[in-house]
């Protein structure tokens, strides 16, 4: 596939990595010249230096020949204009724009994005996308990471061993003897920024963060098991009342039964969040002030959610409301530099927009009947759902006879209303629905599996 990704700041560097990676042809448009000499350093792509929505820029590009712009940019006009000249002047068949701004994506005007206005394919809003993470994460305390697959009957997990837990030094054969009723499957292991596929005798060592597919009934019950039982969250406090902040609030006073404060230190953004929200509590002040903290209850909260614009105040923010007696805290880190600070800090989580957008983006632009996509641990594996068409060769074998490449393994399969885990007796039928979790080079063999015959050619 031919590809041409505009922007090559984080979220383009991302995508341009994953494409080129799996043997697409990738070309990146910067107006940056540092930028692209660096894209084109690191990895095998073409570099432009041009205007991203600039026709001449995209002609050099090799838009007319290609299948797929992303338009990335900084701007969301360049990134519309992008698709629009892409479609208009050079066909490009599959168009994807990031859009940040929420004025552009009211239900009022949800006929802009159309072929017949502004021809845009997919529309990605990485504030709604990371307000939607956190939510799951709201609803999942006591895991660092959350996904949900198949209509959200399947639920991935990342979980970090504790030394606590009554299974550490097992392995997942000896807890399926200690705990036959826990059907899951043990997917992942990432060690010391190591991650592998493990087989069913590796024992899960404390500190191992660990991921694993379950049923969401079964939820509590395996945080438990591997020590992270945590309290449902009855309140909550966000810090930054922009675009993410205030969309967690609304979205926790529709969920009800949930307290919420806010503390905004922007006074007119503060004045604007109240006019906007009907049950939440919203403070002016800043969020770094032990006072304010506790008087918007970050001691008496199960978890605290810091989402300002900046990745600094975020993790003070995290550290002063957890030694202010905070269940837990989770932060918005835009800087990949800071992650191997959460652990030391004490912070609970990490939300990274760049990897919830790519995640999202090349959920769309998978080949086959994809229909679902996680990135995991900054990109080292991902997490893929497709359906299984009258081609694949998963069709009738058994979960536990699949032949499947090196560094793949089962999450689970959906078949009709069941849900069957490794280990357990089902046959692969057509229309079934399938979770694989793959190393990051294996990605490309396991989009094989699910594609249709046709997209060969």
């Amino acid at each position: 596939m031919k590809a041409v990704v505009c922007g090559a700041g984080r979220v383009g560097y991302g995508i341009a990595k994953a494409l080129s990676r799996e043997g697409n042809s990738v070309t990146v448009v910067d107006w940056s010249t540092e930028l692209i000499s660096q894209i084109t350093t690191d990895l095998d792509v073409r570099g432009i230096v041009g205007h991203g929505s600039h026709p001449e820029a995209l002609e050099r590009a090799g838009a007319a020949d290609a299948e797929l712009i992303v338009a990335v940019t900084h701007s969301d006009e360049t990134n519309m204009i992008a698709c629009q000249v892409a479609h208009s002047l050079f066909q490009t068949p599959m168009r994807i724009a990031r859009v940040r701004a929420q004025a552009y994506l009211d239900q009022a005007w949800r006929g802009l994005f159309s072929t017949g206005n502004m021809p845009v394919d997919v529309v990605i809003s990485p504030e709604l996308e990371v307000g939607r993470a956190i939510l799951q994460r709201v609803e999942t305390p006591g895991a660092f990471s959350t996904a949900l697959f198949a209509g959200g009957r399947v639920q991935l997990l990342g979980i970090r061993m504790d030394e606590e837990s009554p299974v550490a030094g097992s392995s997942i054969e000896q807890i399926r003897e200690i705990f036959p009723d826990l059907r899951l499957s043990l997917c992942g292991v990432d060690r010391e920024g190591k991650l592998f596929i493990p087989t069913v005798s590796d024992p899960l060592l404390a500190g191992d963060d660990i991921y694993i597919s379950i049923e969401p009934a079964m939820l509590d019950r395996a945080l438990q098991i591997f020590g992270q039982k945590a309290d449902k969250v009855r309140r909550v406090v966000i810090i930054g009342a922009g675009n993410i902040g205030v969309y967690v609030a609304r979205a926790l006073e529709r969920l009800g039964k949930v307290k919420v404060r806010l503390i905004e230190a922007n006074k007119k953004r503060a004045e604007l969040a109240a006019d906007q929200l009907n049950k939440t509590v919203v403070l002016h002040g800043d969020g770094l002030t032990p006072e304010l903290l506790r008087e918007a209850g970050a001691d008496r909260a199960e978890l605290v959610v810091c989402v300002t614009n900046d990745d600094k105040v975020n993790l003070l923010s995290a550290v002063m409301a957890k030694k202010e007696g905070a269940g837990s805290a989770i932060c918005l880190v835009n800087e990949q530099a800071f992650e191997p600070l959460r652990e030391p800090l004490n912070v609970d989580a990490f939300i990274d927009p760049r990897t919830i957008t790519i995640s999202t983006i090349l959920q769309h632009i998978r080949r086959g009947r994809i229909t679902g996509l996680q990135s995991i641990a900054n990109g080292l594996a991902e997490a893929l759902e497709g359906v299984v068409l009258a081609t694949s060769p998963l069709l009738g074998k058994s979960i536990d006879e699949l032949d499947l490449p090196d560094n793949v393994t089962v999450g689970a399969l959906v078949q009709g209303g069941k849900i069957f885990m490794p280990g357990e007796s089902a046959i692969v039928k057509e229309g079934d629905r399938m979770l694989l979790f793959a190393d990051s080079a294996a990605v490309s063999k396991v989009e094989r599996l699910f594609r249709v015959s046709l997209d060969y050619f």
